[in-house]
């Protein structure tokens, strides 16, 4: 049994600290209580502080809404860093910067701290169902040591490099979802336009060449008219922007990733930034008005 600490209990992060209850103690802090209540009637304990918190664990989570909120959570005054005990594991489990995770992996170092940066996908249903793909970036020692937790949350498990190597990955997951999801949109659409039975429709594409994880998922959502979120617009707009100026360093040209980003950002102009990423359809909707 482990004492697990979890930062940021959100869409994802709720379903996450469920699974990780299951034989660890689990300690809870996020911005707003309210959203923890139902996870401490559970059995999680109540933090009040990032350094209340960090203090009494020997494992930590994160999983916050932007690099900043990574920043302020791991290396400010109250922060992480300054508060964990030597000889912990910190896990970002954000969507951030590989060159924060760079940072916070050498801060850490130097405290006696270990750190992985540990993105993952897969949604409110992977993260529902534990099947998230975790991507992650440290040293080996570290996360063998904690892949047995990682495996309570998530089934695809891989340490793709050193410290950063996580978050690349997980701009390479962003930027296939980012034009795969205008694919999964137009195919809509389009089956509509032509007065097709979307469904049957579905049912076809859904088992060929054109399979995904967003077209299986997703176009159900679409279909009932559900655009809550699994995955915020706000938080899948922040992610297109990291993979954009991550390739402008590298001189990489991306067009796709461009032309899904511009869309999303007009999602965002028509008020739908805190609706999930199967809104786009939105657009589509609006274009067709």
């Amino acid at each position: 049994m482990s004492k697990i600490g979890f930062i940021g209990v959100g869409v994802m992060g709720h379903s996450m600290v469920r699974h990780l209850m299951k034989g660890n103690d689990v300690f809870v802090y996020t911005r707003t209580k309210e959203k923890a209540l139902t996870l401490i009637e559970e059995g999680a304990v109540w933090c009040d502080s990032v350094p209340a918190l960090a203090g009494k664990c020997e494992i930590i989570f994160t999983m916050l809404g932007y690099p900043s909120d990574v920043e302020e959570i791991y290396l400010g005054e109250k922060g992480i860093i300054h508060h964990a005990k030597e000889g912990a594991i910190v896990i970002d489990c954000t969507t951030s910067t590989p060159s924060l995770a760079k940072i916070i992996y050498q801060r850490a170092l130097e405290k006696g701290i270990m750190s992985l940066d540990a993105p993952v996908s897969g949604g409110d249903i992977g993260a529902k169902n534990a099947n998230l793909t975790i991507m992650c970036g440290g040293d080996e020692k570290c996360f063998e040591m904690v892949k047995p937790t990682l495996l309570q949350i998530g089934k695809n498990v891989i340490l793709q490099g050193t410290a950063g190597a996580g978050q690349h990955t997980k701009m390479c997951n962003q930027i296939a979802i980012a034009t795969n999801m205008v694919g999964v949109c137009e195919a809509l659409i389009y089956a509509k336009a032509a007065n097709l039975n979307v469904e049957s429709v579905l049912d076809s594409i859904s088992q060929g060449a054109a399979a995904s994880f967003s077209l299986s998922n997703y176009s159900k959502r679409i279909l009932a008219e559900d655009m809550e979120p699994g995955f915020y617009i706000k938080h899948f707009l922040k992610d297109m922007k990291i993979a954009l100026e991550e390739a402008e360093k590298m001189r990489l040209n991306l067009p796709g990733l461009q032309l899904a980003y511009d869309l999303y950002k007009k999602v965002q102009e028509l008020g739908y930034e805190d609706k999930g990423t199967q809104a786009l359809i939105c657009y589509y909707y609006h274009l067709q008005a």
